[in-house]
């Protein structure tokens, strides 16, 4: 399914105090409420038309470092009088729960949901539809919210999978560490590297489903999985992202494995380290989900809602109206036509000192 790639991202991203009506309301309900919304965005106002952003984690750097304020920059250039509230649930179900109570308390006319635990977000879209306030599924797919915004997912990581299959020719041996089994991508990034690599010569040793996603956890199975198994045994790792991967090289390399001699690991979300191991030969590939296109319609499908605007032609997913784009496999060889193109990473955020020379090697510099 096609989408336009940004040719420009902003050249800052725009951060507003929090309301003191918004300071009070945390003040009077639980702190789990309010989590990381003390700086949320928007304007003052009893006649602002409120937009909730609500994210689950903090631990992938993307949601802070790029949804959140491309989302933020593109309503308050829509909308002159609509005012943003900003929550991340830190990988907590209950805390993202009680975000939207106090989300639907401060007059929220949509949430934009990115849900921990999708499955389980019924009963947050049931108390918003209650109010009648709409629900776009951001980035994580929510049966019963009234839009659904994301990428191809089982399309991610089936081109993971075959990505890793290619680099090691088609046989041989790899870990498989998966997403979080509370977040419903996992379960379609899972999938689609399941159907690269089950139709494949290679074997799965041993398969590993991360509760939260972090690198730490990458890294002590890792390195749980080295006292099984020797370190020849391992010839490639699917890690479903870039933190992963980050976890998976540190704990290979801290097993006295060379940087020139680490088997391919593949990633995702195209972290700016993932970027710069991927440079370096470390990585060998990761899925650039081009975060401007989501989090921007996102920012635009939220205001057409507020302000009872048309949404525009839609496609189906799952019988929710949905918008999907289509990731990009990043290596080496394209790191240039990619995040540098699209202004996603500049040259100089890629190549420092450290990366100097893979640089230069990599006709970056």
């Amino acid at each position: 399914m096609p989408s336009s790639l940004p040719t420009r991202l902003p050249a800052r991203f725009p951060t507003r105090l929090a309301t003191l009506g918004a300071a009070l309301l945390c003040g009077s309900l639980a702190l789990t409420a309010c989590g990381a919304n003390d700086d949320a965005g928007g304007d003052d106002g009893e006649d602002s038309k409120v937009i909730a952003l609500l994210l689950p984690e903090s631990k992938t750097t993307r949601y802070e470092a790029f949804d959140r304020p491309l989302f933020e920059e593109k309503v308050d250039e829509l909308c002159d009088d609509c005012k943003v509230l900003y929550y991340n649930a830190d990988q907590d179900e209950n805390k993202q729960s009680e975000q939207v109570d106090t989300a639907l308390s401060e007059g929220a006319a949509v949430l934009v949901l990115d849900p921990v635990n999708g499955e389980g977000a019924g009963g947050m879209v049931q108390s918003a539809e209650d109010l009648g306030t709409e629900v776009v599924a951001y980035d994580r797919f929510i049966a019963d919210a009234d839009y659904y915004i994301s990428f191809d997912n089982e399309t991610v990581g089936r081109m993971q999978g075959e990505a890793l299959v290619e680099a090691m020719g088609g046989k041989g041996s790899i870990l498989m560490l998966n997403g979080a089994p509370s977040d419903p991508n996992a379960a379609q990034f899972k999938a689609g590297a399941h159907s690269a690599i089950d139709d494949s010569g290679v074997k799965i040793l041993e398969e590993y489903d991360n509760p939260d996603w972090s690198p730490e956890n990458a890294q002590t199975f890792v390195t749980d999985m080295l006292n099984q198994y020797d370190v020849d045994e391992i010839q490639g790792v699917y890690a479903a992202n870039d933190g992963q991967a980050g976890g998976v090289v540190a704990a290979l390399t801290g097993a006295g494995v060379a940087a020139d001699e680490l088997p391919p690991v593949t990633g995702q979300d195209a972290e700016l380290a993932g970027i710069q191991r991927i440079v370096a030969g470390e990585q060998e590939m990761t899925i650039y989900k081009p975060i401007a296109v989501e989090a921007e319609k996102a920012a635009e499908l939220a205001v057409d809602l507020v302000n009872g605007d048309d949404v525009g032609e839609t496609t189906d997913f799952e019988g929710v109206p949905s918008f999907i784009f289509d990731p990009i496999v990043v290596t080496a060889d394209n790191v240039g036509d990619t995040v540098v193109a699209d202004e996603f990473y500049s040259v100089e955020d890629i190549c420092t000192d450290q990366y100097a020379e893979a640089c230069a090697e990599a006709g970056l510099q």
